[in-house]
């Protein structure tokens, strides 16, 4: 079947943001594989689009990307036009990730309760 030049091919477009999606979140195909319980072979041919995805594994894949599954179908343009306001999503993530690190190495190295507070 030809596809009309109006058409929208979503398996590419779904593809094509599980890649950003994934390089944003700076994980492996294999570790969002293992995350969301999936193997790297069928991460790996989603993003070739060589398969498609249930709801269920947008659900999956949503949740270790800490995505909202709507971002899988989000047009090229639309994400040229909101780049500041992924960026601040994400620099948020490893703000609250870098602060977790610091505790646990306080808690681990320096034996520091993270519970207690200074006075």
């Amino acid at each position: 079947m030809k596809e009309e030049k109006n058409s929208i091919d979503i398996r590419r477009l779904f593809s094509k943001n599980l890649r950003r999606l994934r390089s944003a979140a700076n994980i492996s195909q294999l570790t969002l594989a293992t995350e969301a319980g999936l193997t790297h072979n069928f991460i790996n041919d989603i993003e070739n689009g060589k398969k498609w995805v249930s709801a269920e594994t947008i659900s999956k894949l949503a949740l270790v990307l800490k995505a909202e599954p709507y971002q899988f179908f989000l047009s090229e343009s639309w994400w040229n036009e909101s780049g500041p306001e992924i960026f601040s999503l994400y620099l948020a993530d490893i703000t609250d990730s870098f602060q977790r690190m610091v505790a646990e190495y306080r808690q681990r190295y320096l034996g520091e309760d993270p519970l207690k507070k200074a006075h």
